[in-house]
């Protein structure tokens, strides 16, 4: 079944009902707790504003159906950037029919700026996990160092004036990324520390991104070149590694299925996605053993056998490195 609705129709249902709204942290009145809408689904938006034009946004939420919202033109004076680490979903802009497809393991930005209008689609029956970090203009302006706030050429996409159209893309989350946001995540604070602690973290992850998009634009990212023949090879490699969670092919026979030499596979590797061919594998399966955990419907020793662990031992250790919790101990956390 699918279920079509507006976004202000969406949003009136989701953060107009006052019952679903809670205080995720009793000591701060500005990290909010909103329950999904119980006739879509299961999860809640977390809604953290750190500062005056800064803030984070956590979504986590399971579809009973396949949602399609029709997302109108926009205008906004942010910059956002969104960290997917699981479910998926895809966009159509309405205007030119350009199709993305959103999966675990990307990012994706959108300057200031009038932004399309969209249709976005999201699939059912999967665990949903996204973090959002956004910063007003002025704000982003604020960090030039001079004083006419003049930020570099090549990030002045970023920031387009309300009545010109933004700019967006995407691009794949990279390790260090990745270990900022599960920070994000698993902050072990409260209070006036925590929200010190997740200022620092959103201006960490924004840092990177900046910093991503200077070398990018200015010609200076990672030297090794790769033909999109060798792209396309990179990302089959990567969906055949994911197929074998419990019994994953050796760097040679990698490389030998998906048609790419040993060498440039794992210069590719790190280069498309921010780390090894294992490191990326290592760090998948934990997600997905967390994604498991926080379903409730296995044990842990069920978990650790599907995403590939024939050692429970190996599992906990593997687990706890990751998250600096056991995985029993997670369980039922949750």
């Amino acid at each position: 079944m699918t279920i079509s609705i507006s976004r202000n129709f969406f949003w009136e249902i989701y953060f107009e009902d006052e019952p679903t709204k809670q205080r995720y942290d009793s000591s701060d009145e500005f990290d909010i707790l909103w329950q999904y809408p119980s006739q879509f689904g299961k999860g809640y938006s977390r809604i953290i504003e750190l500062r005056e034009g800064l803030g984070l946004l956590i979504n986590d939420y399971r579809l009973d159906d396949r949602l399609v919202i029709k997302v109108p033109e926009r205008a906004g004076d942010n910059i956002q950037y969104i960290f997917r680490l699981s479910g998926s979903h895809e966009i159509w802009d309405i205007h030119t029919r350009n199709h993305q497809t959103g999966v675990a393991g990307q990012y994706f930005f959108g300057g200031s700026g009038a932004a399309p209008s969209e249709i976005c689609a999201i699939l059912p029956e999967q665990h949903h996990l996204a973090v959002s970090v956004w910063m007003a203009r002025e704000l982003f302006c604020s960090f030039a160092g001079n004083v006419e706030r003049e930020i570099p050429s090549a990030l002045k996409c970023l920031i387009s004036p309300i009545e010109q159209s933004n700019c967006s893309g995407s691009g794949t989350t990279t390790a260090a990324m990745q270990d900022i946001v599960q920070q994000i995540l698993r902050c072990p604070y409260q209070g006036m520390t925590k929200r010190m602690y997740l200022e620092s973290k959103a201006l960490e992850l924004m840092t990177l991104i900046v910093q991503e998009e200077l070398e990018i634009k200015e010609d200076r990212h990672n030297p090794t070149l790769l033909k999109l023949d060798d792209v396309d090879r990179i990302h089959l490699a990567r969906n055949i590694l994911l197929r074998n969670l419990d019994n994953p092919p050796s760097l040679i026979e990698l490389a030998k299925q998906a048609g790419i030499n040993e060498r440039k596979l794992k210069e590719g590797f790190r280069f498309c996605f921010g780390t090894t061919v294992f490191g990326y594998l290592h760090n998948y399966r934990m997600e997905q053993a967390r994604s498991l955990l926080v379903a409730g419907q296995l044990s842990v020793k069920q978990v650790a056998r599907i995403i590939g662990y024939a050692s429970p031992t190996s599992f906990h250790a593997a687990f706890r490195k990751k998250f600096g919790i056991n995985p029993g101990d997670y369980l039922k956390r949750c």
